[in-house]
């Protein structure tokens, strides 16, 4: 039985959030990578929706939601988690974030621990303060408008090397393009959060999975983003953490393995435990 997965708006004090929602039973939240969309989860939410109430945001500035009217903090992205679920009626709910997001969703577990149930965190990378500046600048100065719309192809060859060039790729690039012209707030706040992640991490008390694709850092150590011998830091400030890696796995697998990935959710969801 295929879930209808249904979009709707909620408006908070900074604009308006775009999610989607399908399914019934205990609710899980998805939050998405940057620059990406709820889109990311697309092949996810219904297989999810089988079992459970799945939801997928559109984080601030990103998609199809309002950008905020300033650079929001990783704390400030955490509130808009609680203020959907106030919306939909939710008191606790359990929680995936892929990269980005997975830091959104550690901070809601670490400031709201009686809200989450559970906590799935996907390629949270760790950086060093270089790297951490390099990804600030990256995202304050956003993606530009050339008039030869030579912006098009450069965002179309950023990821083909490693996404394809498919319907996949043509989607990454829709959401690269609807942030055009403004900061990415989402890589922003990232950036000025990653280096105090450890600290705020271990406040972490819920049942914690660890998810990791063995090519997660090929595209980040390319550009000199990320280096292999500093991924290691979830499971020390996580100790209770179980953690799976997936053989071929890199950024979007959310979107290329999402029978295997669903699985490794619901079975997780299934019979959480602390580690």
């Amino acid at each position: 039985m295929t879930h209808r997965i249904k979009r709707a708006f909620f408006d908070t004090e900074d604009g308006q959030i775009l999610y989607r929602m399908g399914g019934e039973g205990d609710p899980l939240l998805l939050l998405h990578m940057t620059p990406r969309s709820s889109d990311e989860f697309r092949e996810l939410m219904p297989i999810l929706a089988q079992k459970r109430c799945v939801i997928a945001m559109d984080l601030m500035g990103l998609g199809d939601s309002d950008p905020p009217p300033r650079v929001y903090s990783v704390a400030d992205y955490a509130k808009t988690v609680i203020a959907l679920w106030d919306e939909l009626g939710i008191q606790t709910c359990s929680l995936l974030g892929n990269l980005t997001g997975g830091y959104i969703a550690g901070e809601v577990a670490a400031a709201y621990p009686e809200r989450v149930d559970a906590l799935i965190l996907s390629n949270v990378l760790g950086f060093e303060p270089a790297e951490r500046d390099k990804l600030l600048k990256r995202y304050s100065e956003g993606f530009s408008i050339k008039e030869d719309g030579s912006h098009l192809m450069t965002r179309w060859l950023a990821r083909v090397n490693y996404v394809g060039p498919g319907e996949l790729n043509h989607r990454c690039v829709i959401d690269d393009l609807k942030c055009f012209g403004a900061p990415v707030y989402t890589g922003m706040a990232v950036a000025n959060y990653c280096l105090s992640a450890q600290e705020r991490f271990r406040l972490i008390n819920c049942p914690t999975l660890i998810l990791s694709g063995q090519k997660v850092l090929a595209p980040l150590e390319k550009v000199g983003l990320a280096k292999a011998e500093n991924q290691h830091w979830l499971p020390d400030v996580i100790p209770h953490s179980n953690q799976v890696e997936l053989e071929n796995g890199n950024l979007w697998m959310m979107n290329e393995h999402p029978e295997k990935i669903s699985k490794l959710i619901d079975d997780f969801l299934d019979h959480k435990s602390l580690g």
